[in-house]
């Protein structure tokens, strides 16, 4: 048997029209994907996308796709569907990996991208540093040499979004219109990368939140942009493409108890119900 995981995503850290398209950087979280490949028959519960990237991998590295049929797969994952956490990303980069491993092969970072994106639009959490990656193409890849300890308050709202109906959508108009804040935003996060910023981090990514207002509405974004400058918590961030949003703070630091209470002493929890109390980590699938 061969086993891989990967992280879900909390959103992104920031997301929008850069460098002449539209990039992002993921938010990896401690919830996975895992994924085992063994010698047996398909299961009828496996995920689509997981038997398409088992048959990719497969041609990838030179095997007949016809023997995808001697081979099982079985996956167990903690991440919510349909929210904007990343949760096919984990699923078939897991696969990817896991399929390889079968074969006795290896999938570099790259490789595993690019065989991820010819799939479908994907999050840069297969990457083990935060990335600047071109969901699209996987054609930009530029690398930061950060891993902030930063711990996020998700707010999940019961709102679904079936993210490739989303990325069908034209929004090019919109996100011409915010490519002044996100390059500000990008300058923002690669300062705070470069200088181990928490405050500059959180700037960047609330300033790629707001611009995503104009894409995909947030219920109560005010009141959350409130709460964090009251609070003094480091920033927000959100799915670009989804429904949570993600509350960045620190639990040594910061009161993480007057932080729900207020949440329901708002009102904000008729909106985002569960809050989850979870951890940023590194990405890549391992």
């Amino acid at each position: 048997m061969a086993e891989a995981r990967c992280p879900a995503s909390c959103g992104e850290l920031i997301q929008g029209w850069i460098l002449g398209g539209e990039k992002l950087i993921s938010c990896p979280i401690n919830w996975f994907s895992t994924v085992s490949v063994t010698d047996g028959v398909a299961d009828r519960h496996e995920r689509p996308r997981m038997r398409q990237m088992l048959a990719a991998v497969l041609a990838y590295f030179g095997q007949p796709t016809d023997s995808a049929r001697g081979l099982h797969i079985r996956f167990d994952s903690t991440i919510p569907v349909e929210k904007g956490l990343a949760s096919s990303t984990a699923d078939i980069a897991a696969t990817a990996l896991a399929t390889a491993r079968h074969l006795g092969e290896t999938l570099n970072e790259s490789a595993l991208a690019a065989l991820c994106v010819s799939l479908e639009p994907t999050d840069s959490t297969l990457f083990q540093h935060l990335t600047l990656f071109d969901h699209q193409t996987a054609a930009t890849q530029i690398a930061y040499d950060w891993q902030p300890a930063v711990d996020i308050l998700l707010l999940e709202s019961p709102q679904r979004l079936n993210t490739e109906e989303y990325h069908r959508r034209n929004r090019q108009p919109a996100l011409l219109a915010g490519s002044a804040s996100l390059e500000r935003a990008w300058q923002l996060f690669t300062q705070a990368a470069e200088h181990h910023d928490y405050s500059l981090l959180g700037q960047a990514t609330t300033l790629s939140a707001q611009a995503s207002q104009h894409l995909l509405v947030k219920p109560d974004f005010m009141a959350l942009l409130q709460l964090v400058e009251d609070l003094d918590l480091y920033g927000l961030n959100v799915a670009h493409s989804g429904s949570v949003v993600g509350l960045l703070l620190d639990r040594q630091r910061h009161d993480v108890e007057k932080i729900y209470w207020q949440l329901q002493q708002r009102n904000i929890t008729r909106h985002y119900p569960h809050q989850h109390l979870l951890t940023m980590v590194p990405g890549g699938v391992r």
